[in-house]
């Protein structure tokens, strides 16, 4: 399995990201090809100090790196990936990593 993490920064208005992120970013991640799983966290992110300055993190999962890549030069891939800049305005980063049970 391989992973995608999405991690977006408290934005300026949380509120208009919570509605872009469902109304808009979501429904086109869903599009990805290849795309098993799509997770989001529920709530603050919190760190084991307490708040964090993470508002949302979002977990895509694919059957392999290689898969994820093709995912992520794909048509649907590049529009979820633009739409970013449209409301992340507290930023965001993206890890891509295989996965294995420890």
């Amino acid at each position: 399995m391989a992973q995608l993490v999405v991690t977006y920064r408290t934005p300026t208005d949380p509120a208009a990201f919570d509605a872009h992120y469902r109304d808009v970013h979501a429904p086109l991640a869903r599009q990805i090809p290849g795309l098993r799983r799509f997770d989001l966290s529920d709530g603050p992110v919190m760190t084991p100090e307490g708040p964090s300055d993470i508002h949302s993190i979002a977990i895509l999962t694919f059957d392999s790196l290689a898969d994820l890549t093709a995912a992520m030069g794909s048509p649907e891939g590049q529009a979820a990936a633009a739409d970013v800049g449209t409301f992340a305005t507290g930023g965001a980063s993206m890890q891509m990593f295989e996965t294995r049970e420890a």
